[in-house]
């Protein structure tokens, strides 16, 4: 991920990853989302991905690029299951210099295998001016 030059709106980040049957056993142990969905494999042995696991692919962009939320606003289209591969896209639709650091408004779009919209997000935060200018 080139996250060397300051922001600019139009910019664009993705990450991809396929959970596995342990990532939604751990993540279900960590925040308590237990439902049987998320325990009990389906007819095709899938779990169904907990909404929040999934909203870590977003995150991850943001980490990456030091990106501080304010606010987040997810709508969890459709299932993950184990075993999709997920991509997720974070565009950065408006960026304002201040002081030290950038004002971030940005959206999130994540996809199946199929190219179905799985997930959708706007994050609005701010990205320090010294981590667009250090070496990653």
């Amino acid at each position: 991920m080139d996250v060397s030059h300051p922001p600019e709106a139009g910019d664009e980040y993705t990450f991809e990853r396929t959970f596995d049957h342990e990532d939604v056993r751990e993540f279900g142990e960590l925040s308590g989302d237990q439902q049987p969905i998320h325990t009990e494999p389906d007819e095709l042995g899938r779990l169904t991905v907990q909404g929040l696991l999934t909203a870590t692919l977003p995150t991850k962009i943001g980490g990456d690029l030091r990106y501080l939320a304010r606010s987040m606003t997810f709508e969890f289209v459709q299932p993950v299951y184990t075993g999709d591969r997920v991509s997720c896209t974070v565009r950065l639709e408006s960026v304002t210099e201040r002081d030290e650091y950038y004002d971030v408004e940005s959206v999130a779009v994540c996809t199946n295998e199929s190219n179905e919209v799985v997930l959708r997000g706007e994050i609005d935060g701010l990205i320090p001016m010294d981590a667009a200018s250090e070496e990653r």
